[in-house]
């Protein structure tokens, strides 16, 4: 009997169950996710997308559990998308020279809206962050179309060649974390092939000036060297330095995600 009965009770799922192990299939792409555990009476869960870097993959992100705990701790879902081949359609870069990032935003998009049906995610507490190339995308999405997030947490990435000429409305909270000896994508660019990295701090000056942010303040946390500016609705750009390379650290991400919600992002 219950053997007959685990059998209904499979039949009897939904035929789009997904997860962190499997596929949430969307058109021609997909994503994966991992729900948290929350307590009674904690706020609705909202999502942490993250992009993964350069040939990664949301299966590889999945197997990150101190990515996974991050994200539960501050009551979000992780929610790994995935490049096409592993890699991101952005503007100037190698393989995408003309490439105006709009089939990405469209699959980000079609990510959340299929999140907030599947698994009632909350629209209004979507983060976007990633690593390298991942970070890059994270960038494009903040200044290109930010109207689905509420905040943006790139690491050790930024645009291909030099920022887009206008940001798209509305500025949002954006905290930048990096390493200052990083080879892989250097705080002022590389040549690669065609194309080339752009300066980090020439996305932070765009972005500046785009969102009125105001004079910078200081701070130490963890390991980090922080410069942050406040702008009048209250978003916050903070730009954190580590001492290393070509890395990412849970712990910077679970310090921004706090960082966010203390500032009413979140």
């Amino acid at each position: 009997m219950r053997i007959l009965a685990l059998l209904f009770s499979l039949l009897a799922a939904p035929a789009f169950a997904c997860g962190p192990d499997s596929d949430c299939v969307i058109g021609d792409r997909s994503y994966r996710i991992a729900l948290p555990q929350l307590q009674d009476g904690a706020a609705p869960k909202g999502a942490l997308i993250w992009s993964h870097g350069y040939r990664g993959s949301a299966a590889g992100v999945m197997r990150n559990r101190a990515l996974r705990r991050v994200a539960a701790e501050a009551g979000l879902a992780l929610i790994a998308v995935q490049g096409v081949n592993g890699s991101w359609n952005l503007p100037n870069g190698p393989r995408t020279m003309d490439s105006t990032g709009a089939a990405e935003f469209a699959y980000f998009d079609a990510v959340i809206a299929d999140a907030v049906a599947r698994f009632d995610i909350d629209p209004a507490r979507v983060v976007a962050s990633g690593f390298s190339a991942g970070g890059m995308m994270v960038w494009y999405l903040a200044c290109l179309h930010p109207e689905p997030f509420a905040a943006f947490v790139p690491f050790s990435g930024t645009y291909w060649k030099e920022p887009p000429a206008n940001c798209t409305a509305p500025a949002r909270s954006i905290v930048h974390v990096h390493g200052d000896a990083d080879r892989t994508v250097p705080l002022n660019g590389r040549p690669i092939g065609e194309t080339h990295q752009g300066r980090v701090m020439d996305a932070l000056t765009h972005y500046r000036s785009f969102g009125n942010f105001g004079n910078p303040s200081q701070s130490q946390p963890l390991n980090l060297s922080c410069e942050t500016r406040a702008n009048a609705p209250g978003g916050i750009l903070e730009y954190c330095l580590f001492p290393g390379g070509h890395s990412f650290s849970t712990k910077h991400l679970g310090y921004a995600l706090k960082r966010l919600k203390a500032k009413g992002q979140l």
